[in-house]
C-alpha cells in the first residue's frame, strides 16, 4: 500500500517520495494510522523492518499539527522524547528525524555518553521540539539540570528488549518517573518477554498490539553462501571476492576487537580502504568510521558484534562472517543486516575447519543446511587439524578434531548474484546445473 494513503500530510509524502520509498512496510502500514489516532502501541518488530519511519513519520506529524514558531527569546520546549539503547542507534534515529522532518519548522537533537556532554548542553539550552537519547546519558542531564522532560507529550521506546538486556530498565523507570503522566506511549521491541509486558502494563494506556513477522523467519531476501578456507588464507579469500566481484560496500564480522584492527590493515595493504569499529574505538572514531562506510569513503566496515548492534545501513549489499560468532544466534543478528526493506542482500561466511561445530549450530538454528562452495585456488587443506577457538566465556569452544571437509567443487558463484537463490541458501539456484558444494562435519564414525 502506498504511503498516500495512511493519513500523512504533503509535506511528508514528499519527503518520502524524495527518499525513495512508494510502498509502507507492514510495520508501517500498521502504526502509522493508529498513532496519528494518538493511541499508544507495542509493536513487536526487529531492526531492518522499517520501524522508524512507522514511529517518526507520524511523531513529525502530530508535532507539527500543534506547532507555532516560538517568540524571539523564547526556548523551544522538548515535546517527543525517543529513547535508545545504543549510540549509533540514537544517532541515526535523529538522522531519520532530520530526514523526514525537513520541509518542517521542527528541530531534533540526540544526546548519548562517550563524547564531550557540554556541546550537548548549549544545544539543550537553544531548544529542541525532538529529543533521540540513550538512557543513561540523559539521566546524566537530568542530574545537571541541563534537560527539561516537563512538557514530554510523546515518549518512543525504541528496541526495548535491548534495553533491558544491557540493564538499562532502572533508568528508564526513573525517566518515566519524571515525565508527565498524560503523554502518548510508543513501545517497539523484537520479543514480548515477561519483563517487556510486566514494563509496557507499568506505563502503555489501552495500547493498540502490532506485531510483524520476526526476521529470522523472514530471510528471503538474503542468499547464503559458505566458502570453505583454510584459517590462514581467510584474508586471501576475502580480499580475491571483493576485488573479482567489485564489492564497494562490506560489513565484515571478527569475534574480537584485534581480529578488527587487523583485518583492517591487513586490506589496507591489499589496496581495499578500510575502518574497524568496536568498543576500544572513541565514539568520535565509531561515528567516523560509520560516516565514511556509508557515504562511500571506505568500502569495508570490520566490526564485532557488540559495535555493530544498533548499526542501519539502508541498503547495505553484503555481510561477511569472517569469523563465525559462538552463539548462533549471532548470526541471525548479523546477516539481518543486509536484505532490509525490500532490498535484497548476500550474506558470506568462510569456514575453516576450527568452524564446523559453530557452523553445524547455527545450521541446526536455522533448521536448513547452507550451501558450500570451494573457490579455485583456496581449496582447504584436508590436513589441517581443527585449533579451539576461545569463547569469551569458557577459555575455548571445543571442537572435535574427528570432524571432516568433504566438500565438491565449485568455483565461479558470484556474491552479488543473490536474487535467484532461495532465503537460507539451502535451495536451488536458478540456473545452477551442478549440485552444491558440500562441507560435511559428521564424525567419521557415523555411515554415509
Amino acid at each position: 500500500m502506498s504511503f498516500a494513503n495512511l493519513g500523512l500530510m504533503p509535506e511528508l509524502l514528499k519527503t518520502v517520495a524524495d527518499e525513495g520509498y512508494t510502498d509502507a512496510t507492514p510495520v508501517q502500514l500498521q502504526a502509522i494510522p493508529i498513532i496519528l489516532q494518538g493511541r499508544d502501541i507495542m509493536a513487536g518488530a526487529q531492526t531492518g523492518t522499517g520501524k522508524t519511519a512507522g514511529f517518526t513519520l507520524p511523531l513529525l506529524q502530530l508535532l507539527n499539527a500543534k506547532h507555532t514558531r516560538p517568540l524571539p527569546g523564547v526556548r523551544r520546549k522538548i515535546r517527543a522524547l525517543i529513547l535508545t539503547p545504543t549510540r549509533e542507534l540514537a544517532a541515526q534515529v535523529e538522522e531519520s528525524v532530520r530526514t523526514y522532518g525537513k520541509n518542517l519548522q521542527l528541530r531534533s537533537t540526540c544526546i548519548f555518553g562517550g563524547v564531550n556532554i557540554n556541546p550537548q548542553i548549549h544545544t539543550l539550552q537553544r531548544g529542541v521540539e525532538i529529543l533521540v537519547a540513550t538512557p543513561g546519558r540523559l539521566l546524566d542531564h537530568l542530574q545537571q539540570r541541563t534537560v527539561d522532560l516537563s512538557t514530554v507529550e510523546i515518549l518512543v521506546l525504541d528496541e526495548a528488549d535491548r534495553m533491558l538486556d544491557m540493564g538499562f530498565i532502572r533508568d528508564i523507570r526513573k525517566i518515566l518517573a519524571v515525565i508527565p503522566q498524560r503523554r502518548q506511549n510508543l513501545l517497539f521491541s523484537a520479543t514480548f518477554s515477561e519483563e517487556i509486558k510486566e514494563l509496557a502494563d507499568s506505563f502503555l494506556h489501552d495500547p493498540a498490539l502490532i506485531e510483524v513477522a520476526r526476521r529470522n523467519t523472514a530471510c528471503e531476501l538474503v542468499s547464503q553462501i559458505v566458502y570453505p578456507v583454510d584459517r590462514e588464507r581467510k584474508r586471501e579469500l576475502l580480499t580475491h571476492l571483493i576485488k573479482k566481484h567489485d564489492m564497494q560496500q562490506v560489513l565484515v564480522f571478527t569475534r574480537t576487537k584485534h581480529g578488527a584492527n587487523r583485518l583492517a590493515e591487513q586490506l589496507e595493504r591489499d589496496g581495499i580502504s578500510t575502518a574497524a569499529i568496536h568498543g576500544n574505538k572513541s565514539q568520535p572514531q565509531r561515528m567516523k568510521a560509520l560516516a565514511d562506510f556509508k557515504r562511500g569513503a571506505v568500502r569495508i566496515l570490520a566490526a564485532t558484534d557488540i559495535a555493530a548492534r544498533g548499526l542501519d545501513i539502508d541498503q547495505l549489499p553484503h555481510v561477511v562472517n569472517y569469523e563465525l560468532p559462538n552463539v548462533a544466534e549471532d548470526y541471525i543478528h548479523r546477516i539481518g543486516r543486509t536484505g532490509r526493506a525490500g532490498s535484497t542482500g548476500s550474506a558470506i561466511s568462510l569456514v575453516c575447519v576450527d568452524e564446523l561445530k559453530l557452523l553445524s549450530d547455527i545450521e541446526r538454528m536455522l533448521k536448513t543446511r547452507v550451501d558450500r562452495e570451494i573457490i579455485t585456488g583456496f581449496e582447504p587443506d584436508m590436513s589441517i587439524r581443527p585449533e579451539p577457538i576461545p569463547n569469551g566465556r569458557n577459555g575455548v569452544r571445543e571442537q572435535r578434531d574427528t570432524r571432516e571437509y568433504r566438500p565438491r567443487m565449485s568455483a565461479h558463484h558470484t556474491p552479488s548474484s543473490g536474487n535467484h537463490r532461495g532465503a537460507m541458501g539451502g535451495g536451488q539456484r536458478g540456473g545452477a546445473s551442478r549440485p552444491p558444494a558440500r562441507f560435511a562435519t559428521r564424525p567419521n564414525n557415523e555411515r554415509g
